[in-house]
């Protein structure tokens, strides 16, 4: 690792909560007795994934200081959830009535899944102030149900990509297949490398991770952009997975010695690269370096970002949008309170600067000069320009998302994978057409 992204970045991570908590506003002392004298005081819960520091107590901690400094009545209780056991605590909570009132999460979590449940509350009256026509169009729409409920209001966005060790793809004489200005490769300079690094004693290059949907990003990417594979039509009405392109690819993977299907999650991949026992990972971003940069003070090698392979060269990454979202818990105190915070948080320009900061991913909207002289982002930036379609608010979504590691998983154990694939196009294609409308919906609670 480059010594002046291990030191400058580990610096960050430590500042940050100090400088977040120094540019908190104070507020206007008649104001904030105004305040005092017609809220209600109201205590609302958080529950935030692991987005850069917005997973870190400490850090959304300070996030939060200038919020309470400004609604001392309303109280912001935080819960940090990881991607391996968020997704059932939060049907716990939903089932024992007990949901957070605001979740930082994306649209195929917030729009697709809870907000297709008919779970969430319409944050239609946040999209109509003034900041929210500064939003990218194409966040606006990831953000948009089809029923037309707003059920997120973004905060930041980036493009995943994967991560290779460039200590030892120079030593096995990789380094040949990439290039290395671009961070972009072919699929046939992929299968070399991967060939390169087993030649050089390294069995197992690389994992397609399936133990959960953790991370399922990477995977779906990988497939889709080896061949010019899609997961989805274009109007994300049907799944594409059955394709051609994308068994052919499957099957390039469960053939490629070096790349092996393991029931591990994302995180467990990222630790296996990141200490060395993995040349390549396919679950990556600015934000995970960020954070293992400073997890593993001890790690030898040098990170360097890459786009996944693709056949042409030219790669279509997967895009990620996270924002806040809010349960309907029939509280309408509640509700407005945690609507007053997602405000805070997104219309104040500098608390919307910090949160953007916080997450170690790129804003929503203009905003100038946010990572100015920031190495790592600069580096990262790059991967912008190959952002591809938003395709998980497709109906039936959260059942694509479970089935798509089920298939990785029947494919790592020796199934077929063209029979593989059928089944799973027609449990998706099921789920996609065969929704019916939600009971909350339809009685005009949404």
């Amino acid at each position: 690792m480059k010594k002046s992204i291990f030191i400058g970045m580990a610096f960050l991570m430590l500042a940050l909560p100090a400088c977040l908590c120094a540019c908190g506003s104070g507020g206007d002392p008649e104001q904030m007795q105004t305040l005092e004298e017609e809220m209600p005081e109201t205590e609302i819960s958080l529950w935030t994934f692991p987005v850069g520091n917005w997973g870190n107590m400490t850090a959304v901690s300070e996030l939060l200081t200038s919020f309470h400094r400004e609604y001392p009545q309303i109280r912001v209780n935080v819960e940090c959830v990881d991607y391996d056991s968020g997704d059932q605590k939060i049907r716990e909570a939903v089932a024992a009535g007990n949901a957070p009132d605001v979740v930082f999460e994306g649209p195929e979590r917030l729009v697709a899944d809870w907000g297709d449940q008919g779970l969430l509350a319409d944050l239609s009256d946040l999209w109509a102030s003034e900041t929210a026509g500064d939003i990218y169009e194409n966040v606006r729409k990831a953000c948009q149900h089809s029923s037309g409920a707003y059920y997120e209001f973004p905060v930041c966005m980036t493009a995943h990509c994967m991560a290779i060790n460039y200590d030892l793809f120079r030593e096995a004489g990789a380094l040949a297949y990439i290039d290395e200005e671009t961070h972009t490769w072919t699929t046939h300079d992929f299968i070399k490398a991967v060939q390169a690094l087993e030649a050089y004693g390294k069995k197992q290059a690389g994992v397609v991770y399936c133990k959960n949907q953790s991370g399922d990003q990477g995977t779906r990417a990988l497939v889709n952009n080896l061949y010019g594979g899609t997961f989805t039509d274009e109007e994300h009405s049907a799944y594409t997975v059955d394709s051609v392109e994308n068994k052919k690819a499957l099957k390039l993977l469960k053939k490629l010695k070096g790349i092996r299907f393991e029931e591990n999650t994302a995180s467990e991949a990222i630790a296996r690269f990141c200490s060395g026992e993995l040349a390549m990972v396919f679950c990556w971003n600015a934000s995970i370096e960020v954070t293992q940069i400073v997890n593993n003070p001890d790690m030898d090698f040098e990170i360097f970002p890459m786009a996944f392979p693709a056949d042409d060269g030219v790669p279509n990454l997967q895009g990620g949008i996270w924002g806040f979202g809010a349960f309907d818990n029939g509280d309408q105190e509640r509700l407005e309170a945690a609507k007053t915070f997602i405000r805070y948080m997104t219309e104040n320009e500098g608390s919307y600067k910090r949160a953007v900061l916080a997450s170690t991913f790129w804003p929503v909207r203009e905003m100038d000069e946010i990572y100015e002289n920031d190495q790592v982002m600069t580096e990262y930036s790059i991967f912008m320009q190959y952002m591809g379609d938003y395709y998980q608010v497709t109906p039936g979504w959260a059942t694509a998302r479970e089935e798509w590691w089920k298939l990785l998983q029947k494919i790592g154990n020796g199934a077929d994978i063209d029979a593989a694939v059928h089944e799973f196009s027609q449990r998706v294609s099921t789920a996609a057409s065969g929704r019916q409308e939600n009971p909350r919906q339809a009685d005009g609670h949404t």
